[in-house]
């Protein structure tokens, strides 16, 4: 469904991307690892188009991402935003239901909201949620109300940045569960970027370790504490010994 090939990106001097191969099948939940500044982040930026890549290709189901009718590409995805990124002058339901209220998706109010707090109801959350703001809500129902904007266009391809950043290890554990949860239920294909190795071992079908611009190791998770490979030792054990320089 996803895949990248040789792709490169720079700021200036500052190489992010260096030459990125990682192809995500159908149906398939991929996990991306790496440290902080690693480009986890501008990996999913240029999968969307919003960061334009210097050189490679990327395609998504067989087709040029950076090509076509962009409405109707990005109408594809779903994302779940690291700092849940809700419209705080918005009601709840309104914030799940942001993009079937606008363009090609668009659907009467009424059915939008009901939309909205089935899928509210989907992550947990009661009806009566719907008509409160995001400042009302903990960061643990923040970040199930991202979740269930997320999905609630029925999207073929979810992305996740950093799922659990900022929560408790208990409500982490209760995201990540969600998550595995409902990308089975959908059959959506998912990439994730964490540092979070509980998400990883729960949400991934197949991990890629990104470090230095490069996927260094990509397979399956069951393989992932058994690879060799040092750099993926190392982040998985959080040593501050190995090929990965630690900044002291």
């Amino acid at each position: 469904m996803i895949r990248l090939t040789d792709v490169k990106k720079s700021f200036g001097t500052n190489h992010v991307l260096r030459g990125i191969n990682l192809h995500v099948p159908k149906g398939e939940s991929m996990v991306v690892i790496g440290g902080s500044g690693t480009g986890k982040s501008i990996l999913i930026k240029s999968v969307l188009g919003l960061v334009t890549p210097d050189a490679g290709e990327i395609l998504v189901d067989g087709k040029d991402a950076t090509k076509g009718d962009r409405d109707a590409f990005l109408a594809r995805f779903g994302m779940l935003f690291q700092g849940g990124a809700l419209f705080d002058s918005l009601p709840v339901w309104q914030n799940v239901a942001f993009r079937l209220m606008r363009g090609s998706l668009k659907r009467p109010k009424d059915q939008a909201r009901e939309i909205a707090i089935e899928k509210l109801r989907r992550v947990g959350l009661k009806p009566d949620v719907a008509d409160r703001f995001p400042a009302e809500l903990s960061g643990g129902m923040q970040k199930r109300v991202g979740l269930a904007r997320a999905i609630a266009a029925e999207p073929e391809i979810i992305f996740f940045d950093e799922p659990t950043t900022g929560l408790d290890p208990i409500m982490s554990g209760v995201i990540n569960d969600l998550i595995r949860e409902i990308v089975v239920e959908m059959g959506a294909t998912t990439m994730t970027i964490t540092h979070d190795m509980s998400s990883v071992r729960t949400i991934a079908d197949k991990v890629a370790m990104l470090h230095d611009g490069v996927i260094q190791w990509t397979g399956p998770v069951k393989e992932m504490d058994t690879s060799g490979d040092p750099y993926l030792t190392q982040f998985v054990s959080g040593s501050a010994d190995g090929p990965i320089e630690a900044v002291r």
